[in-house]
């Protein structure tokens, strides 16, 4: 048994008949469409018209996206389960499909954190209809910075308000009933704050549409289907009804909406990276070379266990956040700490598996009517959406220290794939505060396994603990960009990672000879680690020691090995794609 998507055997549980019908009339629609069809869309830049007007038939995103009690009955609900089941479906059949669904989450966002009312019935309605919404958050010269955005919205002498200014890398934004805008109160000659990290009071939130007259829509940024948009705001008119959010209201919109979207990142790298395993396994079991099967080759089943592995690991990581973000509360904002590391390392780990299996397969994956070709492109995008992988970290370290210490009890969360609204997801609250979360304790989950590669990862887990308590880095080192973030925080980052992994393994009955295959690259990933933070130029000798101890190789066990090749090997005609 696998846990890996298989659209030809999608028999997945669900709560309701509606949700499976859901799920499997978008695989229908990409089984139709075929691979041909898709590569060929792919390579013209075609828009994805028809997966819109799909979507829109069905009213796919309506049900999915429309929280209680804005929807038409108890089909319409936003349901984090769901989403995170046609996120990895969308990402199996092409990034594109998933792109135009990922940014109307977040346009949304805004939205359903409001308070205006009316504003939420439009969107609903809007959703019905089929629109696709966009997020206008970043600008050209400021990227994400949004302590400096530069649009404005100037109040006029009959109330009214006047928005300008340009965003930038807005996706939907060529096609967006509803653009949620990122800005500045400006005075009443149109001039917009300095730079302030304290003062909240400045930013709103307002909605536009792409038909607007005063609407100009510059260009396409990217070569892709994708329309990733550089727009601006002349004089466009903006009236109460239309404001979403102002002051802290506003920023908390901002930060909260990108908890709500980033981890899906983690699950687009995860379907892009199980269609690909399936066309390389079954490319390289049933090519013959030096009168071998590619398969026959030692280096191959390491390459293919390697990826199988980690593309297990990413999966339960990712299942195991959506149970957190269900249960999050006031009272439990723990999924603070896994969302950003969802899309760090899933994105990140994504990568590496494509990796390992282009290695395999070698200039198979250039090739222009394999899925290969275009996975390879985007899931080096991943990783570089939604804040880089280096802006997370600097988020997921302010988390350690309670993480390692100060542990709060709390019920066990089992898995959480029942029907329901997450309404909390748009009632977060403010955005500070990340280093008073508390955490529970991440050893238990690891004492109830007798593993040999678990045992070694919990023994390099105390080697960092020690050099955090034995050898703490100095003030300067924790101002040092290079030695926190690409040096510690991956380390840490690496056990949180692991601690969900070895958490969520025994809800999905991973067997011991996977878990501790598993744990072999952890091992492994960790030591790579140590090295990197051993050769930081602002290390001391103490902390060097401390790196060298964490330096370890995993346990070696051919037959283990064996039991996980040979259920790779088994998978290498369980899915090809409708020609």
């Amino acid at each position: 048994m696998t846990i890996l998507l298989n659209p030809k055997e999608h028999n997945r549980y669900y709560p309701d008949e509606n949700s499976r019908h859901i799920m499997l009339k978008t695989i229908e629609f990409f089984e139709k469409k075929g691979k041909a069809k898709i590569k060929e869309d792919d390579r013209k830049r075609v828009w994805y018209s028809d997966f819109i007007e799909f979507q829109k038939q069905h009213e796919i995103f309506a049900q999915l996206l429309t929280p209680e009690p804005f929807g038409k009955n108890e089909n319409y609900r936003w349901d984090t389960w769901r989403i995170c089941e046609f996120n990895e479906i969308l990402g199996f059949y092409g990034l594109g499909y998933w792109y135009t669904w990922q940014v109307s989450i977040l346009g949304l966002g805004p939205i359903w954190m409001s308070k205006n009312e009316e504003i939420k019935k439009k969107a609903a309605r809007l959703l019905r209809e089929g629109a696709i919404f966009a997020f206008g958050l970043s600008e050209k010269a400021h990227g994400a910075d949004i302590y400096a955005t530069e649009m404005s919205l100037t109040l006029q002498e009959d109330e009214t308000y006047r928005a300008n200014g340009e965003k930038y890398y807005i996706g939907n934004g060529n096609e967006a009933e509803m653009v949620s805008n990122f800005g500045k109160l400006a005075d009443i000659d149109g001039n917009i704050p300095h730079y302030d990290m304290k003062n909240k009071d400045q930013y709103v939130f307002f909605v536009a549409n792409y038909k607007h007259k005063n609407y100009e829509l510059i260009k396409n940024v990217v070569d892709s289907q994708n329309f990733v948009a550089h727009f601006a705001l002349h004089d466009y008119p903006i009236t109460e009804e239309e404001i979403l959010s102002k002051g802290e209201n506003a920023w908390n919109a901002a930060l909260n909406t990108v908890n709500v979207g980033k981890y899906n990142l983690g699950w687009a790298s995860i379907g892009i990276c199980t269609h690909a395993f399936y066309e390389s396994i079954h490319h390289a079991a049933h090519r013959r070379l030096y009168n071998m099967y590619v398969t026959d080759f030692q280096h191959v089943k390491q390459s293919f266990v390697d990826a199988y592995t980690r593309l297990i690991a990413m999966k339960l990581f990712g299942l195991r956040t959506a149970d957190y973000m269900r249960v999050a509360s006031k009272k439990d904002r723990r999924y603070l700490l896994y969302a950003p590391v969802m899309k760090m390392k899933t994105t990140t780990q994504g990568e590496e598996v494509i990796n390992l299996l282009w290695d395999v397969i070698a200039a198979k994956g250039f090739e222009k009517n394999m899925y290969f070709e275009s996975a390879a492109r985007d899931i080096r995008a991943l990783p570089k959406l939604e804040g880089t992988v280096h802006v997370n970290i600097a988020l997921i370290l302010k988390f350690m220290i309670n993480f390692f210490m100060n542990h709060k009890n709390y019920e066990e969360v089992p898995r959480q794939d029942q029907a329901g609204n997450d309404a909390f997801l748009f009632n977060q609250g403010p955005t500070s505060g990340l280093g008073r979360v508390r955490l529970h304790d991440w050893k238990p989950a690891f004492e109830k396994y007798d593993l040999p590669n678990v045992k070694i990862f919990v023994e390099q887990i105390k080697l960092f603990n020690q050099l955090g308590t034995r050898a703490m880095p100095s003030i300067e080192q924790q101002n040092d960009m290079d030695f926190m973030l690409s040096g510690i925080g991956q380390i840490f980052a690496l056990i949180v990672y692991a601690h969900l992994i070895i958490e969520n393994a025994p809800i999905y009955n991973i067997d011991d000879d996977t878990l501790d295959q598993i744990f072999d690259f952890l091992v492994r990933d960790f030591s790579t680690f140590a090295l990197n933070l051993y050769n930081k130029s602002s290390i001391t000798a103490p902390q060097m020691e401390y790196c060298i101890q964490m330096i370890k190789k995993p346990n070696v066990d051919e037959e283990r090995f064996l039991k996980v090749w040979n259920l790779v090997h088994s998978l290498k005609d369980a899915y090809q794609m409708n020609p």
